[in-house]
């Protein structure tokens, strides 16, 4: 039987935060789940640098299906959990459903992986308090709220929390993650 790892998403998000993780995580043998407020195609954006501008543009992205709908997530069926970043962090972590999930995987020692804005929402189950993260730099002082020590970092690993800055830091935090699902959930 697969391991298996769920995505928390939905649209808005970041297409590279998103569908770097599920193809990585697939290249590796982890059967791979996405969760959204409802199985729908989603529709993602991305965020890219541009000089002249003080912070990332946003432009249409890919759309990409939901497996499954935040209600109807069973967080002991998944052995972690990746929360990509984009602008769908800034309304996904008012979801019950999204608090429940992601507190049950914090609450049980579960790996986490964050990127960019995706910290917001494990920040919104109060799992943050005295950990190590990074996120997108801009939400240094949402991390420091919520408890966390911030560090500006390509990868910050804190036990089984392993988070990244923005979608250019995807080999370093897919590379840390991996090393945690190697000894927390290895494929058989």
């Amino acid at each position: 039987m697969a391991v298996k790892i769920l995505i928390v998403t939905g649209d808005a998000a970041e297409s590279l935060e998103v569908l770097y993780p599920y193809q990585r995580l697939r290249e590796e043998g982890y059967e791979v789940h996405i969760a959204a407020p409802a199985v729908k195609r989603l529709r993602f954006v991305v965020h890219d640098f541009e000089d002249g501008f003080d912070t990332y543009t946003e432009k249409p992205g890919y759309t990409w299906p939901a497996d499954v709908a935040f209600a109807d997530v069973d967080p002991e069926q998944y052995a972690a959990v990746v929360v990509p970043g984009g602008r769908a962090p800034e309304y996904l972590r008012n979801n019950e459903d999204v608090q429940r999930i992601l507190g049950a995987f914090a609450a049980s020692g579960k790996p986490i992986a964050q990127i960019c804005h995706g910290p917001l929402i494990t920040a919104a189950t109060g799992s943050l308090d005295g950990r190590r993260v990074t996120a997108y730099p801009a939400l240094q002082l949402d991390m420091k709220a919520a408890g966390a020590d911030f560090e500006d970092a390509e990868a910050v690993v804190d036990d089984k929390l392993v988070s990244a800055r923005v979608w250019p830091d995807h080999p370093a935090w897919m590379r840390e993650f991996l090393k945690v699902l190697a000894a927390e959930a290895p494929v058989d």
